[in-house]
């Protein structure tokens, strides 16, 4: 029963989250002729469809945390991919979005390095006390680790941002998801917190927990904002599989960096991980390269388009269908010119 309620609540993580999007993109496009996101403005807050969207993601974290409890991380984790497939599949619906056949591939390679990644990622180090996680916090690695991404984001935000943020999807999306290996680490802190308050314990008198919900709050402000920009000028389709896997990279590796992941790992799950990672970076390049492209049923090999109600042509419609062995060597006006100038010369 309980292993039932895990995956019923796994799956509707990924089916409230992936609506979330649509519902999100479907609000921003109703701002007609006032400020829109991608240019800085927040009347989205006024549509109630982007809250509608804002509260779906919430249902979806919720019941993705709640998951956790019933069912193991193994399971959990790789069913969050799905999401992908739910945003794509209602953005072709509702939104008009064309996901040709090389976005399909690129999003079922996504998921599967996804998930490959997730079976050969070792297991979190055990954190089970605040003053645990407080000593983990002080790890000279982590603090070099969150002071790059807080580096890397603000470049990101002033530099890149006003120059490329218009042209390419990576530099809003890349801003959510280093942000988001920050906001992990203080929902993993916070959940400590939550069982010791409910063991007794006077966690509201530890101020590592109120530093944590502050942060949280900032970081979770920060990803909405430059979300809803990747959202408003790019397709549902393409912003929703880069951030799922450049933010689900970032997490692992500030899970790996914090919670010292990495350390015991043995050579097939070493193996495994980086066979993964290049199966994602495959996936994306396909979505992201091939995006605008389009596909037709003439751009296949001979013997896999439609069958044709006369294969071979006879003979006798040559006139139609002639070869190139039968094109005459010159062009009909050099052939109309050629002969103007035998009948003068007779």
């Amino acid at each position: 029963a309980g292993f039932g309620a895990g995956l019923g609540l796994a799956l509707a993580s990924s089916a409230f989250i992936g609506g979330s999007f649509v519902l999100k993109k479907k609000g921003l496009l109703r701002l007609c002729g006032r400020a829109r996101a991608g240019q800085g403005g927040h009347a989205y807050l006024r549509e109630w469809l982007w809250w509608a969207g804002l509260l779906c993601m919430g249902v979806g974290e919720a019941a993705n945390f709640a998951a956790y409890a019933f069912a193991p991380a193994t399971l959990v984790t790789p069913l969050g991919a799905l999401s992908v497939l739910v945003s794509a599949v209602l953005s072709s619906i509702f939104l008009n979005e064309q996901l040709n056949v090389h976005g399909k591939i690129g999003c079922i390679l996504s998921i599967l390095g996804s998930t490959v990644m997730v079976i050969h990622a070792p297991q979190e180090e055990e954190v089970s006390s605040l003053e645990s996680m407080a000593e983990k916090l002080k790890d000279p690695g982590f603090i070099v680790f969150a002071v790059c991404v807080l580096v890397s984001s603000l470049l990101l935000i002033f530099v890149a941002g006003p120059r490329y943020g218009q042209s390419n999807v990576l530099v809003y999306v890349l801003v959510c998801s280093a942000i988001g290996s920050l906001s992990v680490s203080c929902v993993k802190g916070l959940g400590i917190a939550l069982k010791e308050l409910f063991s007794g314990k006077p966690v509201l008198k530890e101020p590592l927990g109120w530093v944590l919900l502050v942060c949280l709050v900032i970081c979770i402000s920060i990803q909405i904002n430059y979300l809803n920009k990747a959202l408003d000028i790019f397709n549902t389709s393409v912003v929703t599989p880069v951030y799922y896997v450049l933010f689900t990279t970032a997490v692992m590796t500030c899970s790996a960096i914090l919670f010292k992941e990495w350390q015991h790992m043995v050579l097939d799950n070493i193996i495994g991980s980086i066979s993964g990672f290049l199966t994602i970076v495959s996936g994306i390049f396909l979505l992201h390269a091939f995006r605008d492209m389009p596909f037709s049923p003439s751009l296949l090999p001979l013997f896999l388009q439609p069958a044709r109600a006369q294969p071979h042509p006879p003979w006798s419609s040559a006139d139609r269908h002639q070869s190139c062995q039968h094109q005459p060597l010159l062009p009909s006006d050099d052939k109309g010119s050629q002969s103007a100038e035998e009948e003068e010369e007779e």
